[in-house]
């Protein structure tokens, strides 16, 4: 999907993100920037140490990396998610945005909190066109 210079919304979770341009057309798909699989990768971490976290935060930084340049081309980013404290993706997104990717991180909008697993790609970009109608600048 293209999306340079318009306004997108970014729907941010643990395992994958999904960009749409708002005008994107009923059914068009949406760029997906997925979390690399620990599937795929060798990796030596005891099984405590995985269940306290510190094999889930390898993923993160490329992960991050693979959506910044995916929203590089925006001119507008609204970015969507759910979660709390350390399951928050879009927060630590957008904190990676803040300290990694300033240029781009000036181009966020706005963060809206959802129940994405709940919403399918139409809600989610409906109330992203809601959020937009109600605080696009005059």
């Amino acid at each position: 999907m293209d999306i340079k210079g318009k306004l997108v919304v970014a729907a941010v979770t643990h395992d994958e993100t999904r960009i749409w341009a708002t005008d994107a057309k009923r059914g068009e798909s949406p760029t997906v920037v997925a979390r690399p699989s620990r599937e795929h990768v060798h990796h030596h971490v005891r099984q405590g140490q995985g269940a306290h976290g510190h094999e889930s935060n390898r993923f993160e930084q490329p992960y991050y990396e693979g959506i910044a340049k995916a929203l590089d081309p925006a001119t507008q980013i609204l970015i969507v998610g759910h979660g709390k404290g350390k399951a928050n993706s879009m927060f630590r997104f957008f904190q990676h945005m803040e300290r990694h990717h300033s240029p781009t991180a000036h181009k966020i909008v706005g963060a809206i909190d959802l129940n994405l697993p709940a919403l399918s790609e139409p809600q989610i970009l409906a109330a992203a066109r809601e959020w937009y109608d109600e605080h696009r600048e005059l």
